[in-house]
């Protein structure tokens, strides 16, 4: 009989454990979820910004035109999380080559209503570098959880998988950016 109820003890704890374990996984899962989104709501604000930032520079550089184009392409070209963090080194990339162009125009530097823009793009860009440090944390201690013993038992049972975290890997984005006419 206690031969019995230490087996079914057992049976219990593990049960329990595994329950714990995969609403862990769940929780961490909502939370990776709601960071992301979080960004992205930054992110369209961006997005909503910059044509008018690229219109206001068109004024001063027309043949610039193509960077607006570049812009849009990026943004759509993301469905799946990982595919939308790409799509944003790529925009990242075209606005840093907008300011970049601006110093070679002194009167677009001047212009009101680009200062405006780049001073509310540079203050939706802090909040999205504070949104992907959040988003990265999240992950990483989800990736933690699913690569570690035991949870990896749980995590290939159920098949979650690893997340992307939200980093640089072109190199265009660590480069100095170089403009030429």
């Amino acid at each position: 009989m206690t031969f019995i109820i230490i087996i079914l003890a057992i049976v219990v704890v593990a049960f329990l454990w595994y329950i714990s374990t995969y609403n862990g996984f769940v929780r961490k899962q909502n939370l990776i979820d709601e960071a992301f989104a979080t960004m992205d709501v930054y992110l369209t604000k961006r997005y909503d910004l910059i044509p008018n930032l690229v219109a206001t520079v068109k004024g001063y550089a027309a043949h610039e035109a193509e960077t607006l184009e570049k812009i849009v392409n990026a943004r759509n070209a993301g469905a799946s999380r990982a595919d939308q963090i790409k799509a944003d080194e790529e925009v990242t990339t075209q606005i840093r080559q907008i300011f970049a162009l601006a110093e070679s125009y002194p009167d677009l530097k001047a212009n009101e209503s680009f200062l405006s823009l780049q001073n509310s793009l540079s203050s939706i860009e802090d909040e999205i570098a504070k949104s992907r440090k959040y988003y990265n944390a999240i992950v990483r201690d989800y990736n933690t959880s699913i690569a570690s013993f035991p949870g990896s038992i749980v995590a290939n049972m159920k098949n979650f998988l690893r997340e992307p975290l939200f980093e640089v890997s072109s190199e265009a984005q660590r480069e100095n950016v170089k403009v030429e006419f």
